[in-house]
C-alpha cells in the first residue's frame, strides 16, 4: 500500500491534521469529545519524554459485523466504563482504540494532544512496565482464531505509520501485549501478523 493512499483521510474537528512533512492528511483520529467520553476521575500524568515502542492489543470482545461509527463510539464508552468502574482506573487504560470498522479514537484523555506534539506521553494503564514506554492501541475484537478485518488492519497500519513518525519510533519496535506480559493478547492470529505490520509500516515510511 502506498503512503499517499494509506494516509489519505478526512480532516475535521478533533481529527489529526497533517504535519508539514505530509503531502496529504493522515487518517483521522477522533478525540475523546467526539465519542462523548466521561471526564477522567483524576488528571492523567503527562511525561516530557517520547515513548519508544507501540504495543498492539485486542479487546477480546465479540467480532461484531457492525462497523458503524456509532458502534465504534459506543464500544469506546463501554471500554472506558469497564476500566473506570470495574478496574478502578482513572480513565481508559489504552492510549488509542481502533474499531472493526477502522475508526481510530483517542482512549486516555490527553493522548491525542501528546501524539500531535510528538515530545510527550500520557501515562496509560495498558501494560505494567510499559505504560510510559509504549503507546497502547486496543483493536476491537477477538483475534485468537480469526484475522482482523481489512478496515481495522488498514487503519492500524496508518496509525502506526503516524505514531512512528511523530515519536521517531522504528517500525521494529511494534510489539504485542504478550511480549511484555503473560497474556493471550493480542490473539494468536493478530500476533502472527505483527511481522507483516512492521514491514508495511516500514515500507510506507520509506
Amino acid at each position: 500500500m502506498r503512503r499517499r493512499t494509506l494516509l489519505a483521510g478526512v480532516v475535521g474537528a478533533g481529527f489529526l491534521t497533517a504535519t508539514p512533512a505530509h503531502a496529504t492528511p493522515v487518517l483521522p483520529i477522533r478525540g475523546c469529545a467526539d465519542w462523548s467520553a466521561r471526564p477522567p476521575s483524576a488528571q492523567p500524568t503527562v511525561l516530557t519524554q517520547r515513548p519508544v515502542r507501540i504495543l498492539i492489543h485486542h479487546t477480546a470482545t465479540e467480532n461484531t459485523s457492525d462497523v458503524s461509527q456509532a458502534h465504534a463510539y459506543a464500544h469506546a464508552r463501554w471500554i472506558q466504563d469497564l476500566h473506570m468502574d470495574t478496574n478502578g482506573w482513572i480513565d481508559s487504560g489504552q492510549h488509542f482504540t481502533n474499531s472493526r470498522g477502522g475508526f481510530l479514537m483517542e482512549g486516555r484523555h490527553g493522548s491525542l494532544a501528546a501524539l500531535r506534539a510528538g515530545d510527550r506521553v500520557v501515562v496509560g494503564a495498558h501494560c505494567p512496565g510499559q505504560n510510559s514506554e509504549a503507546i497502547g492501541i486496543e483493536n476491537e475484537g477477538n483475534y485468537m482464531s480469526v484475522e482482523p478485518p481489512v478496515l481495522l488492519w488498514d487503519s492500524l497500519v496508518s496509525f502506526c505509520v503516524y505514531t512512528c513518525e511523530q515519536y521517531a519510533i522504528p517500525p521494529s519496535e511494534i510489539f504485542g501485549h504478550r511480549d511484555y506480559r503473560d497474556t493471550l493478547c493480542p490473539g494468536d492470529k493478530l500476533y502472527a501478523l505483527l511481522p507483516r505490520l512492521r514491514q508495511e509500516v516500514a515500507r510506507v515510511l520509506g
